[in-house]
């Protein structure tokens, strides 16, 4: 997981990773990108799964409260699950018609620092995230942030954009997918 917050989408030269027929690829194409193994050493901010986000996890594949039970050994109940809000560091709608908001929260596994959010927002949306800045007094603190995302021009196409937290030395970088973008 780590690796992946700190991968860059460039070849070793800064320019665009080519997909096989030497096309600029897309996030499908080259999945996270080349891992640079220092900043995964030491990426600053992760995001966490607990046991509850993999409960509600099987709750949105479709386990019932019996077969979550054999799993956790706990009485889970399944209601109001979004699995939007899953805490993983890709953001992906298979489709968006208007708008969504979504909530993630990261963890300091470095030292204290104060972390900026920059956007790379596509044509055809408009992102915004809230709070802009997340400050971090302690190592294992956690901060929750929610990201807003709303078709602007619809062209039934997939798009990508992407997060970034940055807090001057570590960049921790989240792609965002949004599939058949129509407003």
């Amino acid at each position: 997981m780590m690796c992946f917050l700190s991968a860059r989408t460039r070849d070793n030269t800064f320019k665009p990773i080519l997909d096989d027929t030497n096309v600029k690829a897309t996030p499908f194409d080259y999945g996270s990108g080349h891992i640079r193994p220092n900043r995964a050493m030491d990426p600053g901010l992760v995001y966490e799964l607990n046991i509850n986000d993999y409960i509600n996890f099987l709750c949105f594949l479709g386990y019932n409260q019996t077969q979550i039970s054999m799993f956790s050994g706990t009485n889970h109940h399944c209601d109001g699950i979004n699995i939007l809000d899953f805490n993983y560091p890709t953001i992906t709608i298979p489709k968006l018609y208007g708008s969504v908001t979504l909530s993630r929260k990261l963890k300091n596994v470095g030292p204290p620092g104060t972390y900026t959010a920059s956007l790379r927002v596509p044509v055809g949306l408009s992102i915004s995230v809230q709070p802009k800045k997340l400050k971090f007094d302690k190592i294992g603190e956690e901060k929750s942030f929610s990201l807003t995302i709303e078709v602007t021009r619809s062209g039934g196409a997939t798009v990508f954009g992407g997060l970034t937290w940055s807090d001057g030395k570590h960049h921790v970088r989240s792609p965002i997918t949004v599939g058949g973008v129509k407003g």
